[in-house]
């Protein structure tokens, strides 16, 4: 009983951590005049990517690179083609075009080197992984002068307001900021606690049921570890705010692999895993690859063309996601 009241009580703090969360990322981005695009795809990203570290991390750490490797990969697969496509299939959005070329940029070139290790080499080495935390940095410094552009921008337009406005004004703005802050600690700080009890119940239960390692990695793990994205994706479609939601799955892909990926590549290098073959070939190679490059550009690519999303494209990834999963537990 003790791993299901533990599994009850992560539930109830993600839920109640993904509406504070939510509640003070949108108010920073209303605040401060940011896209809501921009704000979920670096400081919610890092929020809701932080359990995603600590279990990739720790299994790296303890010489389990399948999980790290399997984490990051079945985390990017849940993030797209269930709590995107959710989000998409119930309200479809429109884009913010701009704002979301950057990250867009940055995960095809975490990909590449991804690919290129996992096709070519075969081991992540030191130096991989400290390329892919180099691209973290570089894309959160470039995140952030975006960011005080568009502040900037915005508080050149406001000067004749706020040449009106007195100390009184100027007070309750700062409190206001400052709540909308806490909002955001306090919120994050539930929904990785939350997320950690449903991660590690769940998994304990999984392995009396008798499920494979690897099996649990890209699909129980995975789906804990993403919790936070959907928690926030429900919520921020509850709110009205779409695209915080698209921006947080955007920015999260990127973290899987540039952040969570990089760190436990760089802390304990490791072989791709191969536990599963099918006609002679490392299985990740030809079902978890090619399936995260799909659903990623089935989400991506007509967003960048059109400025929208549409109801088929959730439908379409529910679709993969779920035959996905039904492939790991028959193979």
């Amino acid at each position: 009983m003790i791993p299901v009241l533990l599994f009850i009580v992560g539930l109830i703090l993600l839920i109640k951590g993904g509406d504070w969360f939510v509640d003070g990322a949108v108010g920073i981005a209303h605040k401060f005049n940011m896209p809501e695009i921009l704000i979920g795809a670096t400081v919610v990203a890092i929020g809701t990517t932080l359990p995603e570290v600590m279990v990739s991390a720790g299994g790296a750490l303890k010489g389990l690179g399948s999980v790290a490797y399997g984490n990051a990969l079945g985390s990017i697969i849940c993030n797209t083609a269930l709590i995107s496509a959710i989000t998409i299939a119930v309200k479809p959005s429109d884009v913010d075009k701009k704002s979301m070329k950057t990250p867009v940029i940055f995960f095809s070139l975490a990909l590449i080197i991804y690919l290129f290790v996992s096709y070519f080499t075969g081991t992540f080495s030191r130096i991989s992984g400290i390329a892919l935390l180099l691209i973290f940095i570089i894309y959160m410094f470039i995140s952030v002068r975006q960011a005080l552009s568009v502040k900037d921008d915005a508080s050149a337009k406001k000067v004749s307001s706020d040449e009106g406005s007195d100390k009184t004004d100027d007070d309750k703005k700062e409190t206001s900021t400052v709540k909308f802050v806490i909002l955001l600690v306090i919120g994050a700080a539930l929904i990785a606690v939350g997320a950690r009890l449903l991660v590690d119940n769940g998994t304990i239960i999984a392995t009396q049921l008798g499920v494979p390692s690897t099996v649990i990695a890209l699909t129980f793990i995975a789906l804990g570890t993403s919790l936070p994205e959907l928690v926030t994706a429900i919520t921020s479609l509850a709110k009205g705010s779409g695209s915080l939601s698209l921006g947080n799955i955007i920015g999260a892909n990127l973290f899987n692999l540039v952040l969570v990926s990089g760190l436990s590549i760089t802390l304990a290098p490791f072989d791709v895993p191969c536990d599963k073959l099918i006609a002679g070939i490392n299985s990740s190679l030809i079902i978890d690859i090619p399936v995260m490059l799909l659903v990623s550009a089935i989400m991506i690519v007509p967003a960048l063309i059109r400025g929208k999303m549409s109801r088929i494209q959730g439908i379409l990834m529910l679709a993969i996601y779920a035959a996905f999963c039904t492939l790991q537990f028959v193979l």
